[in-house]
């Protein structure tokens, strides 16, 4: 008989191995794992500034442009970033922003690193060691305290008022570079790993050939390695090299240029270059978002909104709920909630430090587990993929309960970062910061946009103009669907309705959120949020008793018996609650991104992959939030700004291709939204 078919084994998921604090002989720190040092035994600074800065021109090469990239090959003890961030602040001709993207396969705990930094700042003998400690320290204090949490993937960073932004590459660089989108591309390189004899991998012909990919039109590099078999490599794809004096006693360096000359603005003749207006169409989370994070960067914003504040509409709940979505096989699901809900909550959290109006309780995420064979499944997950304590791990049903306070039907997941968050501070919060970068106009509906030489036009119901600019963002839900740029979109309302309870003492159970199969939030303004339900195509508003019936079954399955201890008993004829309808779209993975120019496209030979997709340009979607439109918000904010600003994304390109709202005109995807689906809990 015929053999049968192999079966196809999955790979395992990333994980990182964190780096072992070791030192040498002379107090360098040095890796057990490569056998090899971090820096130079002169020192970190030192040979930051003369091999990096210096090799790269910098911080001349910087001056007068609107944004400068860095790309760094080895993070190691952040050494080089501190050094280049001081050298961007202490200039005073200096570029707008700054961007530092950098690898690292094995990175420090929080701990570990402020070791390092405080023996780096504390030797200070000398009037130059001394200036380093004190321009230095607070710069390092600042990193440490939004030191991420140890799990693959790219995480971004923001410092100075989100002028500089570090975008960490967690994870073996082999693997992440070649998903890594330069945007308008990388300026100067610092290739910084371990020698190449011991780390051969990041010193590789496929590896550094990515640098060519990723570089800007005379870009520039810089490393302490002369090494034979890297100048042959960088030779090969391009580089015009030459040696320079070393640091420390060492003879020679290397750096290196592409041919071309730099934009002087950065910008290589992208949509809004020199004219940074843009228009959004809703003032929800998706909206509120993409107008935060393009005033971040210095855009003009007019954000017009047909109800008369922000966060009315899906986005005007009470109390949301923020966690990621952790699976075995650590999937295309899994890897954008973790992402997402890592930016949202640094965002959420740099919103309440700035004194803004959030309304937030991070008190932890408890997601118990259904049964016995799903609680299996959660502690294979967190066995398998071996996530930091601070980011996940597993309870048992007695901590679960001591957690809550109230007894556990089961074990689970808790989520110690995870929070509940109130919606409509959230919109308002984002509007806030950037004080009039961001005009708002509520109580205007838009009824039609079109396109105008340099950009778009926004009309309202009388058919005069509201807005025009070079770049218009579509906010506003499956509303976005009646503007008649977009008939393709495959974008449906989910209608879901949460039951409010209320609650006499503020620190009645639960102490913290609990999903399972729905949710409950602690008391937020004396009420309890309780549900969702999930009913796709329907966009009835009114509240149902059925409903909050269905909202009190899946809080009894949450905690047992804690209905019937609530007093006075619920009555889902009488319970208050809140009624949104939700934009989703067929696979539950939000919409982000350029809008398709459909007449463009040859019906005769359909384009098969993403890229050959041709964008309208200037026109772009954040869209489809579904149910987890907290979690997505501010990374959706940031990957769409980052795509129109031609900045490094914040994300794996296989992660921005999967929220891509083209990818629905590909072939094979689905475009129905099955009526059935519920949210994940």
């Amino acid at each position: 008989p015929p053999r049968p078919p192999a079966r196809r084994m999955t790979p395992l998921p990333d994980t990182l191995l964190p780096a072992t604090l070791l030192r040498a002989a002379d107090g360098t720190p040095r890796s057990d794992v490569y056998d090899d040092v971090y820096h130079s035994a002169a020192g970190a600074l030192g040979q930051a500034r003369h091999v990096f800065l210096a090799g790269n021109g910098l911080p001349e090469r910087w001056r007068g442009r609107e944004r400068f990239a860095v790309l760094e090959t080895g993070f190691g003890l952040g050494g080089n970033f501190l050094a280049t961030w001081a050298a961007w602040r202490a200039d005073a001709q200096r570029c707008e922003r700054l961007h530092f993207v950098s690898c690292e396969k094995h990175p420090f705990t929080a701990a570990d690193i402020a070791a390092v930094h405080a023996t780096l700042f504390a030797d200070a003998d000398g009037v130059d060691e001394a200036t380093d400690a004190a321009v230095l320290a607070p710069l390092a204090a600042r990193l440490r305290a939004q030191w991420p949490q140890l799990v693959p993937g790219f995480q971004r960073l923001h410092f100075d008022e989100g002028r500089v932004t570090l975008t960490l590459l967690l994870g073996d660089a082999v693997r992440l570079l070649p998903q890594l989108d330069p945007g308008d591309g990388i300026d100067a390189f610092f290739l910084d790993g371990f020698s190449p004899a011991k780390n051969p991998d990041l010193w590789s012909p496929a590896l550094l050939g990515q640098l060519a990919r990723l570089a800007a039109p005379g870009a520039t590099l810089a490393t302490w390695s002369v090494a034979a078999g890297v100048r042959e490599a960088l030779a090969a794809s391009g580089w015009q090299l030459d040696k320079a004096p070393g640091f420390a006693g060492k003879r020679d360096m290397l750096r290196g240029r592409r041919p071309g000359a730099a934009n002087p603005a950065g910008r290589n003749g992208r949509i809004g270059a020199g004219d940074r207006r843009a228009i959004v169409v809703g003032a929800g989370l998706a909206g509120t978002s993409a107008a935060e994070r393009l005033a971040a960067r210095g855009w003009r914003v007019d954000l017009i909104e047909q109800a008369e504040a922000p966060g009315q509409g899906a986005s005007g709940n009470r109390a949301g709920v923020l966690r990621p979505l952790p699976s075995l096989d650590d999937n295309r699901l899994a890897r954008l909630t973790r992402a997402a809900f890592l930016y949202t909550r640094q965002h959420c959290a740099d919103l309440a430090e700035a004194g803004l109006p959030l309304r937030w309780g991070p008190v932890g995420v408890l997601h118990l587990a259904r049964d016995d064979v799903h609680e299996a499944t959660q502690r294979r997950v967190v066995d398998t993929l071996r996530p930091p304590a601070g980011y996940l791990r597993h309870v048992d049903r007695d901590e679960a309960g001591r957690l809550a306070g109230w007894p556990a039907p089961a074990g689970g997941w808790w989520f110690p970062g995870g929070a509940w968050v109130q919606p409509p501070s959230l919109c308002r919060a984002n509007l806030a910061r950037h004080g009039e970068r961001i005009r708002t106009r509520f109580g205007v509906r838009a009824t039609a946009v079109e396109r105008i030489d340099g950009g778009w036009r926004v009309c309202g119901e009388d058919g005069r103009p509201l807005a025009e600019a070079p770049v218009l963002i579509l906010a506003n839900a499956t509303d976005a669907c009646r503007l008649g740029v977009l008939p393709w979109l495959p974008l449906r309302a989910a209608r879901g309705q949460v039951t409010h309870l209320p609650a006499a003492e503020a620190d009645s159970p639960p102490r913290v959120v609990v999903c399972r199969l729905g949710y409950v939030t602690p008391a937020v303004d004396g009420v309890r949020s309780a549900g969702a339900t999930f009913l796709a195509d329907d966009t009835g508003t009114a509240l149902r008793p059925a409903e909050h019936a269905e909202n009190l079954a899946k809080l009894d399955f949450i905690l047992p018996g804690y209905t019937a201890a609530l007093t006075p008993s619920p009555d889902p004829a009488t319970l208050d609650g809140r009624v949104g309808c939700r934009p989703v779209s067929p696979d539950r993975l939000p919409m982000v991104g350029p809008l398709a120019d459909t007449s463009a496209i040859d019906p005769a030979h359909p384009p098969r992959v993403l890229a050959d997709l041709p964008a309208l340009p200037g026109l772009f979607l954040i869209d489809g939030f579904g149910a987890r439109g907290l979690v997505w918000s501010a990374l959706a904010g940031e990957l769409l700004a980052s795509r129109i600003a031609g900045d490094p994304l914040p994300l794996e390109t296989e992660l921005a291709a999967a929220v891509d709202p083209r990818r629905f005109l590909l072939p094979g995807r689905r475009r129905t939204v099955p009526r059935d689906t519920a949210p994940d809990a």
